[in-house]
C-alpha cells in the first residue's frame, strides 16, 4: 500500500499504530481482487443489476446481520406501527 509522507509529526505517537495496523493488513484482505473485478463485469452486463451488490461473505454476513436485526425491530413494533391506520 502506498502512503502519503506524514505531515504532522506530533500526531505520529496517535497514527503510527493505526498505519502498522493498515500496513498488516494490506493484501491479507478475504477477498480476491481478480474475483471482485470478473464480478463488476458480469454486473455491467446484467440486463438487471441490482441497486446494491455485496461482495465478499463478510460483505454479505455484516447486510444479513443487519437486516435480521430490522427484521426483529420491525417485528417487536409492528402492532404499534400498524395502530396508526385508519379502520378499515
Amino acid at each position: 500500500m502506498d502512503r502519503t509522507p506524514r505531515s504532522i509529526a506530533d500526531h505520529d505517537a496517535i497514527m503510527d499504530p493505526i498505519r502498522a495496523a493498515r500496513q498488516a493488513k494490506s493484501g491479507n484482505q478475504p477477498g480476491d481482487p481478480a474475483k471482485a473485478a470478473q464480478a463488476l463485469l458480469a454486473l455491467v452486463e446484467a440486463p438487471n443489476p441490482p441497486v446494491r451488490l455485496f461482495l465478499g461473505d463478510d460483505a454479505l454476513g455484516l447486510v444479513e446481520q443487519k437486516l435480521d436485526g430490522m427484521r426483529a425491530e420491525i417485528a417487536a413494533w409492528e402492532a404499534l406501527s400498524r395502530s396508526t391506520s385508519f379502520a378499515l
